[in-house]
């Protein structure tokens, strides 16, 4: 398969160094990596930050069947992807344990190869609703590791945040399933909102301390225009460090790989380790990996974009692989998107303005 590179733009600003081999880069020299592919644009949750029960007065119109990318499709973006550089393929949704027979697509995934000839890493995030009865299943398909998404322990703040009446008890089930297939690392991923969850911190921390499993705290996030999304409601990474640790004292643990998201601090006394997600108050855009394909094949270069690119088109209209190949090489390499940074420099009115694809549609 031939592999078209693009190289940054003359002139192009320079991010900090990734310390990332040579090979596929966008404008900024960032490579891509990481894949998240959105499978399902349906959720059984309604949660406010992310897919309220209305958009603007109106219920949520779902894609049709054939709108979705097939299986056979998706592999073959994600094989393309892999021959770019991708090492990473994340599923989500919506809520992608909603789409019918995950277990085949996670099986197909997980025969693709890097260039190096090792396997795909395959991780999954779901809202855990249906992990208990999937789990097993998941993990003799191929998935490598899942992320759980967990907002409260609290079950009627849960049930209220979730916006189905839907119990924590059967979420926590489904992760002791997840773990006891031997599906690992797990994490859990809390979005914290100031006034409406952050009052749980130290109790989900309590909770999760000692366990094999590693919560993560994400500062709440304007992706998407129908969130209501303020920056008084950010609970600063900073901030939920400082609680935790006047309680259980923390000391940071340096990063595994170029890219990661989360800052890792690690309990003093070994009782396993918490991560932040900081988008919004220490932006992390100089070392993004990470490329989005929509449900129906649209290729995001940023969770702030506004519109993709159309590689369904392509995949229906009869392109080869080589020129679906130079068609993502083409899009990545003219990437610019810092979105995390400029927030801070943008006005709350221009905030506002600017138009974002929602976050039950990209998958986060």
């Amino acid at each position: 398969m031939t592999i078209t590179q693009v190289g940054a733009p003359s002139g192009a600003r320079r991010l900090p160094s990734t310390g990332a081999p040579a090979g596929l880069v966008d404008a900024f020299r960032r490579p891509l990596r990481d894949l998240r592919i959105s499978i399902t644009d349906r959720c059984n949750f309604r949660c406010v930050y992310c897919m309220p029960k209305t958009v603007f007065g109106r219920d949520y119109a779902f894609l049709d069947r054939d709108e979705l990318l097939t299986f056979e499709e998706i592999t073959r973006i994600a094989r393309v992807s892999a021959a770019h550089g991708v090492h990473k393929i994340r599923l989500t949704g919506g809520e992608p344990l909603l789409r019918r027979g995950i277990e085949e697509l996670i099986g197909m995934l997980a025969e693709l190869r890097t260039p190096e000839g090792a396997p795909l890493e395959i991780a999954l995030t779901t809202n855990g609703a249906a992990l208990g009865v999937k789990a097993a299943a998941l993990k003799a398909a191929g998935l490598t590791r899942v992320t759980v998404s967990l907002d409260s322990l609290d079950d009627e703040l849960f049930q209220r945040m979730n916006d189905v009446r839907f119990p924590v008890s059967r979420v926590l089930a489904g992760i002791d399933a997840a773990h006891e297939a031997g599906l690992a690392p797990i994490r859990l991923n809390m979005v914290v909102k100031r006034g409406l969850n952050d009052q749980e911190i130290l109790d989900m921390a309590r909770h999760f301390k000692g366990t094999p499993y590693t919560l993560r705290f994400i500062e709440y996030m304007d992706v998407g225009n129908t969130n209501g999304w303020s920056l008084d409601e950010v609970v600063p990474s900073a901030e939920v460090v400082s609680r935790i640790h006047e309680v259980f004292p923390l000391e940071p643990v340096g990063a595994v790989v170029p890219g990661e998201t989360a800052q890792r601090w690690r309990y003093v006394d070994g009782g396993g380790e918490i991560g932040v997600i900081s988008s919004v108050t220490n932006a992390f855009c100089g070392t993004c990996n990470r490329a989005r394909i929509s449900t129906e094949g649209k290729l995001f270069t940023c969770l702030f974009a506004s519109d993709g690119h159309d590689l369904r088109a392509l995949l229906r209209g009869g392109a080869t692989d080589d020129e679906l190949s130079a068609a993502m090489a083409a899009i990545w390499g003219a990437r610019d998107d810092r979105y995390s940074e400029e927030r801070a420099s943008l006005t709350p009115e221009l905030r506002a303005s600017r138009k974002h694809v929602e976050m039950s549609y990209i998958g986060g």
